[in-house]
Formats: C-alpha cells, sequence, structure tokens
C-alpha cells in the first residue's frame, strides 16, 4: 500500500496548506488582535477579557520576564495552571519573550513534577497557589529561580476577588498551606512588567515553543519539542478543515478541557484564536453540577470534549434539559469516542460528535472526519492537509487495505523530537520523518481510517488479537453500564485474559448478565470471565481511563496471590 494523501472528501480542503503563511505563534495572536481587538477573547466565572485585554495583559507579562528577571531566549518557563484567565496571558507573554513553555499538570504528584522540571531545566515557573505546596516540596531540588504566583481572585477586581479567594482559601480550604520564599505575585508581575518597555523578540517557524511532556509509546515521560511551526502549520491543516462551518469572529467556544493538554492547547486555545472566537474557560470540569450551571448562562456553537466527559454530562438529567439550538460542531479526540456515547450525544443536542484523531508528538493532528457528517463513523476518517501516513507491519513493511498496521505520519505538524532524548526520538521518527505513533489502525478501500487500538494494549488470547477497544465498545452499550475498561492478564490457560472493571449505572447489574450480553456480541476469546465493579474508574487530567494503572493494579494482585 502507497502512502496515502488527503482525500477529497468534501469540496475545497486543500490537498496542502502554506506553511509559511505565519512566522510563529504569536504572528497568529498578534493578527487576530488587529482584526478582533473588542471581541471577547476568553470568559471565565464571570469575567470576560478581549483580544485587545489579552494583548495588553500578555505583553506586560512578557515585559516582566524580559526586564525585571532578564530570561533569555530559549530558557523554559513551566505553567502549572488549570483553565484561569491568567493561563493564556502567561503562556502568550511567555511566548513574546522567546521563551520555551512547559505546560506542567497541576495535579501532578511531587515526583512527577520534580522529573517534569529537572528534565525540562526550567528556570521560572507559574504556578496557581491551589498547587503551590506541590512545588515547595520540590523547589530545592530543581533549577527553578523564580516563582510567580496566581490566585484565583486576582483577576476580578479588589472586592470580588478578595470574596473569592476567602471563600477559597478559608471556607472551602483548597489553597493548602505553603511557603516559598521570594516569589512573587501574578498581579505584582503585571505590575513590574508595565513599567518598562518590552523589546519584540523576532521569532521563526524553527524556535521552539513547547516542551509538551508525554509517556509516548514507550511509558517514560519525555518532552516533545513543539517549534512555531509546528503549531502554526496544525492551526492552518484545522482551519481549511472547519472554515466552511464556523464563521470567523461569530463562535463561542466550551473549553473544559485542560489548556495544559495538547489536545486543547492547540484547538481550544490556538485554532479558535485564529479565527476570533470567544473561549468559554472552565476550571473544573469533574464539577459536572457547576459546569452545567456555567453552560446555562450563554449560548456556545462549539463543545470539544472526549468520550469520558461526554458520558459524564449525559447521564446528568440536567444536561439534557440545556438549549443546544444554537450548537454547531461537537469535536472529539484524545480517546476513541463510544458508539454508544456518540448515539446518545446526538439524540439529546442534536449534532453529531465529529471525531478527530492525533497526538503530541504531532501537536497533535494528524486525521479527521468531515463536518457534513450526521451519525457516527467509528473512523477516524482521513489526514489532514499537507499530512501522509502509512500503515506498517512489524517489520516496518506496509500492509494492504482491511490489514491491521501501525499507524506512521509525517507532515509539517510533526515535532521535532524529544527534548534531550535523542535515542527516544530515534526509536519514534525514522530517518526519513516518519512518526511511529504506537497506535494500530485498518484503512478502507476509499482511504478512511479506523484506529483499532494501543499497540501496547492489544492482549493475546490464545494467540488471537484482541483490541480492548472493541470489548469496551460493546460492554458500553449495555443499559446498566456507566463506564468500562478493558485489560490483560496473565492466563496459565490462555496466555493472557480479559479482565473488565466497570463502573455501574444500575446496582442491580451482576457479573453474569453482562457475561451473558457479552456472548451475543462476541466471539468466544473475546468474552470477558473476570469482571470487577468499581464506584468509578481512574482517570488522567483530560479524562481518559487509565488502563495502564487498572492493568499494573491487577498483575501486581496476582503476584501477591502467588507468592
Amino acid at each position: 500500500m502507497e502512502k496515502i494523501w488527503l482525500k477529497s472528501y468534501e469540496e475545497g480542503i486543500p490537498e496542502f496548506i502554506d506553511v509559511t503563511r505565519y512566522q510563529s505563534i504569536i504572528d497568529v495572536f498578534q493578527k487576530s488582535v488587529a482584526q478582533y481587538g473588542e471581541r471577547v477573547a476568553f470568559h471565565n466565572m464571570g469575567k470576560d477579557l478581549t483580544y485587545n485585554e489579552v494583548a495588553r495583559l500578555s505583553k506586560q507579562f512578557a515585559s516582566y520576564l524580559q526586564n525585571v528577571l532578564k530570561l533569555t531566549r530559549g530558557e523554559r518557563i513551566a505553567i502549572m495552571m488549570p483553565n484561569i484567565l491568567q493561563y493564556p496571558i502567561a503562556l502568550l507573554g511567555a511566548l513574546q519573550a522567546g521563551l520555551v513553555v512547559v505546560n506542567t499538570n497541576p495535579l501532578y504528584t511531587p515526583r512527577e513534577l520534580e522529573h517534569q522540571l529537572n528534565d525540562s531545566g526550567a528556570t521560572a515557573i507559574v504556578v496557581l497557589e491551589n498547587f503551590a505546596n506541590t512545588l515547595e516540596l520540590v523547589l530545592a531540588k530543581t533549577q527553578i529561580k523564580h516563582v510567580i504566583v496566581a490566585n484565583i481572585g486576582e483577576m476580578f477586581g479588589v472586592i470580588k476577588g478578595n470574596i473569592m479567594n476567602f471563600v477559597l482559601r478559608k471556607v472551602k480550604k483548597m489553597v493548602p498551606n505553603y511557603k516559598l520564599s521570594g516569589s512573587v505575585s501574578f498581579k505584582s508581575a503585571l505590575s513590574q512588567g508595565a513599567a518598562h518597555e518590552f523589546t519584540p523578540i523576532e521569532l521563526s517557524r524553527e524556535d521552539l515553543a513547547f516542551l509538551q511532556y508525554t509517556g509516548g509509546t514507550t511509558g517514560i515521560a519525555k518532552g516533545a519539542m513543539l517549534t512555531h511551526g509546528n503549531i502554526c502549520a496544525n492551526m492552518m491543516q484545522a482551519y481549511v478543515w472547519i472554515k466552511r462551518c464556523l464563521k470567523d469572529g461569530e463562535e463561542v467556544v466550551i473549553t473544559a478541557l485542560p489548556l495544559y493538554h495538547i489536545f486543547a492547547l492547540t484547538v481550544n486555545l490556538f485554532i479558535f484564536m485564529q479565527i476570533g472566537a470567544t473561549s468559554i474557560l472552565i476550571t473544573n470540569p469533574r464539577d459536572l453540577n457547576g459546569f452545567i450551571a456555567e453552560l446555562k448562562k450563554q449560548p456556545y456553537t462549539v463543545f470539544i470534549g472526549i468520550n469520558t466527559l461526554f458520558n459524564g454530562l449525559l447521564n446528568k438529567p440536567e444536561f439534557t434539559q440545556l438549549d443546544f439550538s444554537k450548537l454547531k460542531l461537537t469535536a472529539s479526540g484524545g480517546m476513541a469516542t463510544q458508539q454508544a456515547v456518540a448515539e446518545r450525544w446526538v439524540k439529546v443536542t442534536g449534532t453529531p460528535i465529529i471525531e478527530a484523531y492525533g497526538l503530541t508528538e504531532a501537536s497533535p493532528g494528524v486525521c479527521a472526519n468531515p463536518l457534513s457528517l450526521d451519525t457516527y463513523s467509528g473512523c477516524i476518517g482521513l489526514p489532514i492537509s499537507s499530512t501522509e501516513i502509512q500503515l506498517r507491519d512489524g517489520q516496518g513493511k506496509e500492509v494492504g487495505i482491511g490489514e491491521a498496521g501501525e499507524l506512521w505520519v509525517r507532515g509539517p505538524q510533526v515535532m521535532r523530537g524529544y527534548w534531550n532524548h535523542p535515542e527516544e526520538t530515534a526509536k519514534v521518527i525514522d530517518q526519513d520523518g516518519w512518526l511511529e505513533t504506537g497506535d494500530i489502525a485498518v484503512m478502507d478501500e476509499k482511504g478512511w481510517l479506523k484506529i483499532v487500538d494501543r499497540k501496547k494494549d492489544l492482549i493475546l488470547v490464545s494467540g488471537f488479537n484482541v483490541y480492548p477497544n472493541e470489548i469496551e465498545d460493546v460492554v458500553a452499550h449495555h443499559e446498566k453500564v456507566q463506564e468500562v475498561a478493558c485489560v490483560g492478564v496473565k492466563s496459565e490457560k490462555t496466555g493472557e485474559a480479559l479482565k473488565l472493571f466497570v463502573a455501574k449505572k444500575d446496582p442491580t447489574l451482576t457479573a453474569e448478565e453482562l457475561i451473558a450480553y457479552c456472548r451475543t456480541k462476541l466471539t468466544a476469546y473475546k468474552v470477558p470471565r473476570d469482571i470487577e465493579f468499581r464506584d468509578e474508574l481512574p482517570k488522567s487530567n483530560v479524562g481518559k481511563i487509565l488502563r495502564r494503572e487498572l492493568r499494573d493494579e491487577a498483575q501486581n494482585r496476582q503476584i501477591n496471590q502467588t507468592a
């Protein structure tokens, strides 16, 4: 099978993009400010910031980094915040100052935070005070010299801001005690920056913009080196995909997925910034009741999410009563959308979930379904503009139509490599620039792709390949199932066996009932016999169910039982 380019599934989508159109992310941002300056760029907890205000504040922060902290081009700065107004200000300010942003999960454990800060060599960090105690525990073991501490209330004026901070600190006890000597407040950093003249940094497509940490295909956390050119290319690739569905300067997008994750970073922040959209920042999407209350407040036209978020909302009766009349587009990425969830979503909202596919190492977009779809396709669509894909077997040879193979991708959005890990880079990017994704896919005769599963999640039962996605999709259709995860465990009889972890929607559900159901839907070797019920399943920061954690737990339990 020869390499596949974008097929013309919708008239008007070009085969190639002009990668020279923008020099940097800041180039895109400044053009958006010039065109949409008075439009609201970000809304959070009742507070609006226009594009002009974001430009002014981010320039002040850039000036602080440049003139007060004396940070130089290429230095790394970590940003450890959820979706609050300070996040885009800090990020855009850091990029304007020529720095490399290290997006950092606020929920990291001290061990995880220490690793990322040391591996990246970050010399400065912006952290929300709610998570400053974690930083305190590791700060002395890192190269961090400058700490900027943000608080929720500082963007809301003196009276409202003080009330918000009092409630968070004293009533809800959401800010653990911490001591970070020499730290400055985010508000003070802006004030100090405003007192100096910022000298613009001339950026190019080759300049690093992000060290975006990911486990990749090997599990060890590594920083994917994403350049300004990588991100700009993915912005343009996405723009030609969405432009006929959405209107520049008119859209309102729900930003519930964390901006420090590559999916929301590129899609919600940069792609929709490019078209002058208003982004509704949801600080804590796990609080579904609070999330739904926010959705009631104003019409929105775009909803970006993942399967677990859609599923969680659909199981809330209050969500089904919302007004979806303005909703134009629901897009999904990050993990496979289950058919049962997709079918319920379109029934409730009237808008289908359009799946896209990508990975951190590709900034992240690789493939997408056409926006004209009105039903669940079960596919990831076709490669986006200027993107090549191949499916290869274990020996690196291309496989035929209908055969499962590992997905490889090449395009202007593919990372430069892993930061300070040339040996890991060589494992996933070959000499011709092809990136190994670690995902198993099949292609039909029209060129449409379907992800079968992660290569590392493949389960071998008596020599037969079993893909957890298939099992989970079947089980998720059971009316009494809330969530499900399928993993492989060791078996003396079959080599590996299937184990299901299930969160019930209906407490009357039994293992026997579920096994009987699976027997009507799956061939014998795919039917799980080992079922464990849980109140909830472990999830990552963006809501992906953590199969690895469940698999390790099950395997450790087996070891302890045989010891």
